[in-house]
């Protein structure tokens, strides 16, 4: 039995996944680390001891996220959009369009009947329509990242916020506090203003059915339903893995294909 893995070093969030045979043998996630080398130690030392291996037993191993170059333990690396799109494309075998929130970038990439990539728009300059965007907000309002998604369920009027620049938003946030505006209704609209700004970067590439998330921000519903409401297509729901896994999965599958494994 051949072990390959992926480690995807991202600036919020790192993670490792070690795969046999095009199954995930197990799986980590971490909060990254000052350094992307200590992430990338960290994070794939927690997935070996989970599968009870160590790095001698691992074939070949991709890296891949803004911190790829500073992996010192891999055999090779490729790009963040890459990863994504084949790790994807394991996760929904028929998806065309992938949309990928990040920590301090977002991506949308439009794949082919064969998943081969047709083209894709990143935005990397600005931290509206990022994980970045929804640590600020959440922050400010005094609860925790994952809360936004339950808090916007249970709104009833969800507030507008003209812009989703996090600066503005973010003094926005604290007028409605100030205000006296239920939280609830303040999460829904953080929520949608980040659908927003990610339905302006995949209508740019026109979006396809079917329509997948991946990254941290797909585990929040609130920004799903938003954003299925905006571009008028279901998004597909990623249960086959941790859709935050899904670069590392593509990493883990570039790496097979380096030791002449199967797609």
């Amino acid at each position: 039995m051949k072990f390959v893995a992926g480690c995807d070093v991202g600036s919020l969030t790192s993670k490792a996944v070690i795969m046999s045979d095009g199954k995930i043998i197990s799986s980590a996630i971490i909060k990254s680390k000052a350094r992307p080398w200590e992430s990338a130690d960290a994070v794939m030392k927690e997935a070996l001891d989970s599968a009870k291996l160590s790095m001698i037993d691992i074939a070949f191993c991709v890296g891949t996220g803004y911190g790829r170059e500073k992996i010192s333990f891999v055999n090779g690396t490729s790009s963040e959009i890459a990863c994504h799109a084949r790790g994807a494309r394991w996760l929904i075998p028929n998806v065309r369009t992938v949309i990928d929130i990040g920590g301090q970038d977002c991506k949308a990439v439009k794949l082919d009947g064969r998943g081969n990539m047709v083209k894709f728009i990143t935005n990397d300059k600005c931290a509206s329509g990022t994980g970045r965007f929804l640590e600020v907000m959440a922050k400010v309002m005094g609860v925790e990242l994952d809360a936004l998604s339950a808090l916007s369920e249970k709104s009833k009027n969800p507030v507008t916020f003209a812009t989703a620049c996090t600066v503005w938003a973010q003094a926005d946030v604290i007028q409605h506090i100030n205000d006296g505006v239920p939280i609830e209704d303040i999460a829904a609209g953080i929520n949608t203003a980040m659908a927003a700004r990610m339905a302006v970067l995949a209508g740019n590439i026109g979006v396809e059915r079917e329509v997948c998330m991946t990254g941290g921000v797909a585990k929040n519903f609130g920004v799903v339903r938003a954003l299925e409401k905006i571009l008028g297509v279901k998004i597909r729901r990623v249960v086959k893995a941790d859709p935050q896994l899904a670069g590392a999965i593509g990493a883990a599958l570039i790496a097979r294909e380096k030791i002449g494994g199967a797609q």
